[in-house]
């Protein structure tokens, strides 16, 4: 049987080994200080892998365009015009063979410093992943990286065409690019000849997010220009894949080139952008040549999921307007939220697609657990992350500074006051930082709670990791068999995981009230696992133990606010 339980986390080097604590809105590298991939040390990985994870998925390690002013080791500045952020998004890549500057302790052997992470990350014992970003690159884009022979984006285009099928780019001929009104890269004090509201592009091309016109809106991706796998927009979504459009084989070397190094898997981003022809063209190709590596989708249409696992070949897919969606509403004691919108998930949207879904309560694109545009209390994620690392064999996910609660409080640039941790800004992130201590990496800063909490995640993640009924077992909910039960409450949520050698029985509280309920497992399980008379239960995550003298009546079980248990049977 396929192992589908990879235990993923997810770090910016930008911001994972940051001690620069001055945080000044829209600061410069200078102010703000940057991580660096040599900062992810062994004593850092080995941490993360003591935590229980599997893989390391390194977020904006590839160059992308950045006010930062880096001529000096040879490389064209971008114009601060079309880049968000002093730092930049790391979803507008510059160059698709480079390593961004600001990560090399050496400028010059970025590359090097690079694969040194690499091999570090597998002598801990844990695979890499990185940013795959197929729908756009940044207005910038140009590589100084690229091997001998390689073409680079545009290069060979027609841009007297709107559309081609051979064109890297779309096009509006005759029409100049036209910046945002209103736009102040890197706010007041951030000075540049470059910066003049305008930017140097002519004829226009698309901009990322499906924008067909020369001037793009302030809200759009206007850092970004589309790019054209064979697909006519204008002409209702045509395709045009008699002949493999060239972008396609520029794809396929670019990550084979990052196979070449030694990189595990990416993480795809938005890949309902991109036709799902290409996916299922690319994704064998390489796997081919590098039979493990993995393919992980950012993935928004619940009604695509099949289409991008069954046709596009991808292994995992974002579990987000499911099961995030739903956990969300019920950590926040949203209205109307209950746990029969879990049942809805696993039943109706991931139906034989579980073991594919990655699950997760934080990424780089939502809002912290901690802030208080989320929960504004970390604790309150712990029922939500028992199911989100239990309900089913798919991978789950953390991102770095929620094992800490860090609430990601305050503007910092570019990024406002929105409960998210920066990607555009040079940024030190205060919860997490206790933990990296200075470069030590031994939490000598945190709080009793903020040690508490890593603990649980720590412990969660490795009872998951090591026990056979939690990643590989069967699912058998437990909903409708105590509907009719004393203290039953939609605000609980319990079912079965198990094995011919396991079984785990789950329940999580999400209400902010402890909860008692008198839990029966169905006749038929008991007739089949023999489970009569006397029965006990230890919970894997605090040793606490439960029993009944007649499993057949059921087992009192108390369950506190905001939490949950493991039930060994």
């Amino acid at each position: 049987m396929p192992d589908h339980k990879l235990i993923i986390y997810q770090l910016l080097p930008r911001l994972f080994g940051n001690t620069n604590t001055t945080n000044k809105i829209y600061g410069s590298v200078e102010e703000n200080g940057v991580g660096k991939l040599n900062d992810i040390t062994d004593k850092a990985l080995t941490e993360i892998q003591t935590m229980g994870f599997s893989h390391v998925w390194y977020t904006g390690v590839i160059e992308h365009a950045t006010m930062t002013d880096h001529s000096a080791f040879g490389i064209k500045t971008d114009d601060p015009d079309v880049v968000k952020g002093r730092a930049g998004s790391p979803y507008a890549i510059k160059d698709y063979y480079d390593i961004a500057p600001d990560l090399a302790v050496d400028v010059d052997n970025r590359i090097s410093e690079f694969k040194e992470l690499i091999d570090r990350t597998h002598k801990s014992g844990m695979k890499v992943i990185i940013d795959f970003v197929p729908n756009h690159v940044a207005r910038t884009y140009a590589s100084d990286a690229k091997p001998a022979g390689v073409r680079d984006f545009g290069e060979d285009d027609d841009n007297t065409m709107h559309f081609a099928p051979c064109n890297d780019f779309y096009y509006m001929p005759c029409y100049p690019f036209v910046v945002p009104g209103g736009y102040n890269p890197g706010g007041d004090e951030f000075k540049s000849p470059l910066k003049d509201g305008k930017f140097d592009e002519f004829p226009a091309k698309a901009t990322g997010n499906d924008v067909f016109n020369p001037a793009p809106g302030i809200n759009d991706w206007f850092e970004t220009i589309k790019l054209n796998y064979g697909v006519y927009y204008l002409d209702g979504k045509r395709s045009y894949f008699d002949q493999i459009p060239p972008l396609w084989n520029k794809m396929h070397h670019i990550l084979s080139y990052w196979a070449d190094m030694g990189v595990d898997g990416f993480r795809c981003d938005m890949i309902e952008m991109v036709p799902v022809e290409f996916w299922a063209w690319l994704i064998p190709r390489l796997k081919e040549v590098y039979p493990g590596l993995i393919f992980i989708g950012e993935a928004y249409d619940k009604n695509q999921y099949c289409n991008y696992i069954q046709n596009g070949r991808f292994d995992y897919l974002y579990d987000k307007v499911g099961l995030y969606d739903a956990i969300r509403r019920l950590t926040c004691n949203e209205p109307g939220a209950n746990t029969w919108q879990i049942n809805d998930v696993w039943n109706n949207h991931t139906r034989d697609i579980d073991q594919h879904m990655l699950r997760f309560m934080e990424n780089h694109d939502e809002q912290r657990i901690a802030s208080n545009n989320f929960a504004g209390d970390a604790f309150l994620a712990v029922p939500g992350m028992i199911v989100s690392a239990t309900l089913a064999t798919g991978p789950v996910m953390i991102y770095s500074g929620q094992e800490v609660g860090e609430p990601a409080a305050g503007a910092s640039g570019f990024s406002g006051d929105d409960g998210r941790t920066t990607i555009f800004d040079y940024w030190g992130v205060p919860g997490h930082q206790k933990w990296l201590n200075n470069g030590k990496f031994d939490g000598g800063q945190l709080s009793a709670q903020q040690k508490e909490l890593r603990g649980f995640y720590s412990k969660l993640l490795n009872t998951v990791k090591g026990n056979e009924a939690l990643r590989n077992g069967s699912f058998y909910e437990l909903m409708i068999a105590n509907e009719q039960q004393p203290g039953f409450d939609t605000m609980l949520y319990t079912y079965l995981r198990y094995t011919s050698h396991q079984r785990v029985l789950v329940i999580v509280n999400f209400s902010r009230q402890d909860k008692s309920i008198k839990l029966k497992l169905p006749d038929d399980l008991l007739s089949k696992w023999n489970l009569q008379g006397e029965v006990i239960f230890t919970d894997l995550l605090s040793n606490k133990v439960f029993k009944t003298n007649n499993m057949q009546a059921g087992v009192d079980i108390t369950v506190h606010a905001a939490s949950g248990l493991l039930l060994n049977l």
